[in-house]
């Protein structure tokens, strides 16, 4: 994302030698691949790299793009109206999200080395006020993390890169680390469907040459076994009495509830990320009666396939409109605080007149 940032462009571009020469050789990528569908741009700020002239460990004009904008500051941001404006390099990523049904993701960045989970942003509703911005899916993102971190060469030690800055177990929520608006991750998990990590990977921006094969060393597993999460908790597809597939349905676990709420995609599938556990899941097509599933899932990362439980609608037919509906992007947590806002005067109003009575009583 930032120009300047080097090493993870060049580590990706590693993975993807090692995805295609290992294939039908190495029994546990042949299997990966055979199961998963994986997407990888190792760069999304060439502009940014060719700017980049005389390398630097902490700072070059290389960080932006152009036009001179912070990429991973340039997303709508789910907490504030950042009023950017969206940069091609953006929308092209936003795009590419709206089109594809990506359920894991993370993005590669240098000045630090530890694996940082979302909300980077965050308000009194995600728990701002005691400095941690909490997602519904809070656990799975810290495993996300750990599961980095622990595979990594060093990561996991949280020693960061000097004496001030430390991470336990080599990881941080984004929003207790430093706050950030306009992120990636955080747009990619509310408005993607898609839960994103950012991993800082070298406390040198921009390396000497002869360093980057130890960074690739010191990744691989690391890279292997965080895809490999993909295949973690619950997948399926919704369909209608037919057979025939619904979009645009909801499917989410009890207890979990996004601020933009997930649906199926245009072939009425489903993917959610859960750790192992029981959980109610409930799919809802808009106009029909909900249905809930309880659902055991195991750790099936394993064997390179998450749990799958369909919902078949027998009242709906396929004269169902199979318009994808989306959230605006717009700060939905804002929205949502003003909303409880809204609602405390009328309770202190009620409690109020509720002990002025008694006391006339």
């Amino acid at each position: 994302m930032h120009g300047d940032e080097t090493v993870g462009r060049e580590i990706l571009l590693h993975l993807i030698d090692f995805l295609v020469t290992s294939y039908g050789r190495d029994p546990v990528i042949t299997r990966l691949l055979n199961n998963t569908r994986i997407h990888i741009m190792p760069t999304m700020n060439p502009d940014g790299f060719e700017a980049t002239k005389v390398p630097d460990c902490y700072y070059t004009p290389g960080r932006y793009n152009a036009n001179g904008k912070d990429l991973n500051r340039n997303f709508p941001d789910a907490f504030e109206d950042n009023r950017a404006s969206i940069q091609p390099e953006t929308q092209a990523v936003m795009d590419w999200i709206k089109n594809e049904t990506f359920v894991l993701s993370a993005n590669l960045h240098g000045g630090a080395l530890v694996a940082s989970y979302t909300f980077d942003n965050g308000n009194p509703v995600t728990g701002s006020l005691r400095g941690y911005s909490r997602s519904p899916d809070d656990d799975v993102f810290i495993h996300l993390a750990k599961t980095y971190s622990s595979n990594h060469a060093s990561m996991y030690k949280g020693k960061g890169c000097d004496n001030r800055q430390t991470f336990q177990e080599g990881i941080t929520n984004g929003y207790s680390w430093y706050q950030l608006e306009g992120g990636m991750q955080d747009y990619n998990y509310v408005w993607g469907q898609c839960f994103e990590i950012t991993l800082e990977l070298s406390c040198c921006k921009y390396p000497p040459e002869d360093q980057l094969g130890k960074f690739w060393r010191d990744n691989k597993v690391a890279l292997i076994e965080y895809i490999k999460q993909v295949h973690l908790g619950v997948k399926g597809q919704v369909t209608d009495k037919n057979g025939n597939p619904i979009p645009n349905a909801i499917v989410e676990a009890k207890g979990r509830p996004h601020v933009c709420p997930y649906r199926t995609n245009q072939q009425g599938e489903y993917f959610l990320l859960l750790l192992p556990g029981t959980y109610v899941i409930n799919a809802t097509v808009p106009g029909f009666k909900s249905m809930l599933k309880t659902v055991e899932i195991p750790d099936n990362t394993g064997n390179f396939s998450a749990v799958k439980q369909d919902f078949s609608f027998p009242e709906v037919s396929d004269k169902i409109s199979s318009k994808i509906a989306s959230c605006p992007k717009t700060p939905l947590y804002q929205e949502l605080t003003r909303a409880s806002a809204a609602v405390k005067p009328t309770v202190h109003l009620l409690v109020l007149m509720t002990v002025v009575l008694a006391i006339f009583k």
